[in-house]
């Protein structure tokens, strides 16, 4: 049996296997309050296996509230919500434990009205606000909410809390030189923490207690990795700890680390359990991105740690502990992305991630469902379908399922972005669907199948600009199939701000072009810093010396010379190029939809073919379109 599997002592819980679903946020709380959607959220995961959930923040005091929908722990209404999370965790074979945290100095006065606290006046580069020095009295109380929020929890019906002192919280700025710059007695970076644990194991008695660490901050002062080895041996010293959890980066300079996409190679933060496992005893939580559970047992099993956390793997596929399918594409658009946006968690894989307390009603009749398109639209609408029992038939005018994921795979840094339609065309087999690719139907082949229901998934066509005068203005779409190869001096006019010129920006300077992009947003690839992309990016670019040029538009474009319009001033800049490659918003592909009108059967349509937007909308809107069948 993989050790992944097997059982583990932490206090007094026996852990079924050593697959955690970490802390991190969801946004699914109602003022500050457990929801039915957070209780079928983690119970889901506990379903499908996993040993030990840890839920996120429950903030311990009303002066933090970095963001509106947090569980206010400090509050004795949560109480009720507890208790039904806790019972269906419990009932569904899994470990329960609460994170407790203050955001301290990387809290927000916009709700509170109130300055945020944290050790030292030290300015946090996200929020932008200046913090009151805590004086000791407010320690001592902060010290208690923990205590007493730890306490409430225990009464919930949780196993135990996790302290969080690793990327956002207070604990963790006492603990970093960057923002604790105290001369008196906290001038021990260590106090606050050992204060905290010290209250919380009294009012917990012997409830499992944890606390993850910041392993390396990565910035100026910051915590190192010696530094926080050095603090494990001291919480382990006190006796009262039962295991350590592990972080990197901080949730400002270093956010990109903390949540890494797939320009971070998985598994790229285990250097860290690694020297807290060689330093202590206690049992360590290995995080980092682990895709597969191979990963997982293999990091087991060399001894990195003890335990490994899967939060994106496991919102992907809720069975991830016991041999789902789906693969997580580190891509934080729907989880990291949308939660930045301040909404509840989803996720491009898994539509049904954040709508689990949502029920679904059973099909009318079984029906036959003919779905034209096989992108991730089409591919999820029939998917979904045949799950639901309707004999489906789907339909591709090309030779190859996918849509245009596949395209936006071949740029090296993405290829993980193939994986959305590789597992559903696993998927869609084995459902049963009929695949038949190469069909390119039109309207009255389609009436003549006389299906119960029709599915169009029929994508976008490229779109061309009306400046683009000269046959070298080729569509992105164009570079990344393979179809034109650009050379020389290439212009990259980008309208979406999102990947697509990125990728082809980096794809073509990697091959040697002088490369320049022109975007009339704010800074090229605007929607990157979303996703927590956008640094990696930026490094990439510099060393390939790809040129960024914001705030234009192309005016005009005369053979090989580009007239770009700088539009808060109203100057122009010329440009002499070989090429431009234009990313533009593309049309919908509905002539299908338009020539079926008034048909004596259901059309529905999903995705770009409907209105162009980005992968998630598509499978989103085929799950629906399946489920609504």
């Amino acid at each position: 049996m993989s050790l992944l599997y097997s059982p583990l002592r932490l206090g007094r819980l026996t852990l079924r296997n050593r697959v955690v679903f970490s802390a991190h946020l969801t946004s699914f709380a109602d003022d500050g309050l457990v929801t039915d959607q957070h209780v079928e959220y983690y119970a889901a995961r506990a379903r499908g296996g996993t040993g030990l959930i840890i839920t996120e923040e429950h903030t311990v005091h009303p002066s933090d509230r970095p963001y509106e929908k947090m569980i206010r722990g400090y509050s004795p209404e949560v109480l009720p919500g507890y208790r039904r999370l806790t019972a269906a965790v419990h009932g569904a074979g899994a470990a329960v434990l609460a994170q407790l945290n203050h955001n301290g100095g990387q809290s927000s006065g916009m709700y509170t009205r109130q300055p945020v606290p944290a050790p030292s006046a030290v300015a946090d580069p996200m929020f932008r606000e200046v913090p009151q020095a805590l004086p000791r009295i407010s320690i001592d109380a902060l010290v208690r909410a923990y205590a007493a929020t730890a306490a409430r929890c225990i009464e919930g019906g949780f196993d135990g809390v996790e302290l969080q002192a690793s990327h956002s919280s207070l604990i963790r700025q006492f603990l970093s030189g960057a923002t604790n710059r105290r001369t008196d007695l906290y001038a021990d970076r260590n106090r606050f923490l050992l204060e905290v644990i010290a209250a919380v194991r009294a009012a917990i008695g012997d409830a499992v207690l944890g606390v993850r660490l910041g392993g390396d901050e990565m910035i100026a002062a910051g915590i190192t990795l010696d530094s926080a080895v050095a603090t494990a041996r001291v919480v382990e010293a006190t006796g009262a700890v039962d295991y350590l959890n592990t972080s990197i980066g901080v949730a400002t300079e270093t956010l990109f680390l903390i949540q890494a996409s797939m320009r971070v190679p998985a598994r790229y933060a285990l250097h860290i359990p690694a020297a807290l496992r060689a330093a202590v005893s206690l049992p360590v939580v290995g995080v980092g991105r682990f895709k597969d559970r191979t990963q997982a047992s293999k990091a087991l099993e060399s001894g990195i740690a003890d335990l490994i956390g899967v939060v994106r793997g496991q919102i992907a596929d809720p069975d991830w502990a016991s041999g789902g399918s789906r693969t997580c594409l580190s891509c934080n658009q729907e989880c990291v992305g949308r939660v930045g946006f301040n909404r509840w968690i989803g996720c491009v894989v898994n539509p049904s991630a954040g709508r689990e307390s949502v029920v679904v009603a059973p099909p009318r009749r079984r029906s036959r469902v003919v779905v034209v398109g096989g992108g991730p639209g089409g591919l999820q609408a029939a998917l979904t379908a045949a799950s639901r029992g309707h004999a489906v038939t789907l339909y591709e005018r090309s030779s190859q399922l996918g849509g245009a994921v596949p395209l936006a795979a071949r740029v090296p840094s993405r290829a993980e972005f193939g994986e959305l339609t590789r597992s559903l065309v696993a998927a869609v087999a084995r459902a049963g669907v009929s695949v038949r690719t190469g069909f390119a139907l039109d309207a009255a082949a389609v009436t003549a199948d006389a299906p119960d229901a029709v599915v169009l998934a029929t994508g976008a066509r490229p779109v061309r600009p009306s400046w683009a005068t000269s046959p070298r203005v080729v569509d992105v779409t164009d570079v990344l199939s393979g179809r034109v190869a650009p050379w020389g001096r290439v212009l990259v006019y980008d309208e979406l701000g999102f990947h697509q010129a990125t990728s082809v920006a980096e794809l073509l300077a990697s091959r040697g072009c002088a490369v320049e992009i022109a975007t009339p947003g704010m800074i090229v690839g605007q929607d990157l810093g979303t996703t927590l992309d956008l640094e990696l990016w930026t490094r990439a670019a510099a060393d390939l010396g790809i040129v960024g040029t914001p705030d234009v538009t192309v005016a005009a474009m005369d053979g090989d010379v580009v007239t770009l319009a700088h539009h808060p001033t109203g100057t122009v800049r010329e440009r002499t190029v070989d090429w431009v490659v234009s990313v533009v918003q593309p049309a919908p592909e509905d002539s299908l939809w338009r020539a079926l009108r008034g048909a004596p059967f259901a059309v529905h349509r999903v995705g770009d073919c409907l209105a162009p937007r980005r992968a998630d909308a598509a499978v989103r809107e085929g799950e629906r379109v399946g489920a609504a069948l």
